[in-house]
């Protein structure tokens, strides 16, 4: 199957180049229009949709039976259920909105229940992170391993907050609590498959978030794993909640974050 990756990755890369085009020529626009979802911190732009509609029209064409989850429009089932694109059109919309180049396109591309290809690209940074099952984990064509930092003293982190913050309790205070005195730097950089790429390439030594969803991180995880890091979900009870670190750090991380379940 490695050839029917490699060439459904060549397209999501031709889409994520075309999404990105469109969010380097909006991007810090007096143009941009700029809405709420869930509340103030959820936030839309004309990018997300122009985005998603480059990214869906292309998938319509190509893979007219293929299912879609993308962050905006939701889940549309097509004939196929082999065969599923999962769509972040513009992850990191916050910064995208402040006019800050922290932002991406991410399409992860699922066979089988099984994520099989991923693109995630940082259009202002010029990055693109790719990866196919079994095939490794590349930036700009250049394959990519994480850090080798043994110990929390030497760790650059990085995490983020959930939308419901300020209602919810459950906000991720405790953890950012509990780890912040015990690494080197903490950072909260805005954009979920960028921080997880970030740990792929080792510029990061470990990220984690809760109550992300799918859409977030569905290739990022691909990259990392395909990379050498580790990333999966630390808690069932909030939605999806990720903890992405070197073998080295990950079990040190993830005691932590447990904590807050006891």
């Amino acid at each position: 199957m490695n050839n029917e990756y490699n060439a459904i990755l060549a397209h999501a890369i031709a889409m994520a180049r075309q999404a990105g085009d469109v969010q380097l020529k909006l991007f810090r626009s007096k143009e941009l229009e700029i809405a709420t979802k869930q509340n103030d911190f959820d936030v839309v732009t004309a990018a997300d949709k122009a985005s998603e509609k480059i990214i869906v029209d292309c998938i319509n064409t190509h893979y007219p039976d293929h299912s879609i989850l993308t962050e905006e429009s939701g889940f549309s089932s097509h004939t196929s259920r082999e065969w599923q694109w999962v769509i972040d059109p513009l992850d990191g919309t916050t910064n995208y909105s402040s006019g800050l180049p922290w932002f991406n396109v991410s399409i992860g591309i699922k066979h089988n229940d099984e994520t099989v290809a991923g693109v995630v690209y940082a259009p202002q940074l010029g990055e693109m992170f790719t990866a196919t099952l079994g095939g490794g984990a590349t930036l700009n064509g250049n394959p990519i391993a994480p850090s080798a930092t043994p110990q929390l003293t030497k760790a650059v982190v990085a995490t983020g907050f959930p939308y419901d913050k300020a209602t919810n309790p459950d906000n991720n205070l405790d953890n950012f609590k509990r780890i912040m005195p015990v690494v080197r730097g903490l950072r909260r950089l805005g954009s979920a498959a960028l921080d997880i790429c970030y740990v792929a390439a080792g510029f990061l030594d470990a990220y984690w978030e809760m109550n992300l969803n799918e859409w977030d991180v569905c290739a990022a995880m691909l990259i990392a794993h395909e990379a050498g890091a580790m990333a999966q979900r630390f808690r069932p009870d909030r939605n999806w909640s990720i903890l992405a670190a070197n073998p080295q750090l990950f079990p040190q991380i993830i005691d932590i974050l447990h904590q807050s379940t006891k």
